[in-house]
């Protein structure tokens, strides 16, 4: 699994970046405190993919999916989740993030993916999101 540290100042520029690079297939595992940033790299990276509806976060709702596109124009469907309330794989599983996660037309982004860290498949990118408060006693 790759990982990268992000604070709030790098989204915009990592989110450019990644949607440049996606081909689809990708899943993203988030990691970070409340308010490091999590949900803006998922807007971010949603208006990059031209995605017309407003991604609010998924606290209450889970699992969303929005049409997207990618580089080579391709459709793909863009899974944001938020695990906050999870308390186990096994209530991340009936979600049914396993049946979409890795598959070709789809991108899936993971918020408090470390609750399902044995689980994720081996090709996940980790973005470790650091929160304002953390950075300044670091």
């Amino acid at each position: 699994m790759d990982s990268q540290k992000t604070t709030l100042n790098d989204i915009p520029k990592l989110a450019k970046h990644i949607a440049k690079n996606l081909r689809g297939g990708e899943i993203f595992a988030l990691v970070g405190q409340l308010g490091s940033g999590k949900t803006t790299f998922v807007k971010a990276l949603g208006k990059q993919l031209k995605i017309k509806h407003v991604i609010p976060s998924p606290t209450f709702i889970l699992l969303q999916g929005f049409e997207a596109k990618v580089k080579n124009r391709k459709k793909i469907l863009f899974y944001h989740l938020d695990l906050y309330r999870i308390k186990n794989f096994k209530e991340a599983k009936a979600l049914g993030l396993t049946e979409f996660w890795g598959r070709p037309e789809t991108v899936s982004l993971i918020e408090w993916a470390n609750k399902i860290k044995t689980h994720l498949p081996k090709k996940t990118r980790i973005i470790k999101f650091q929160s304002p408060a953390r950075r300044k006693n670091t």
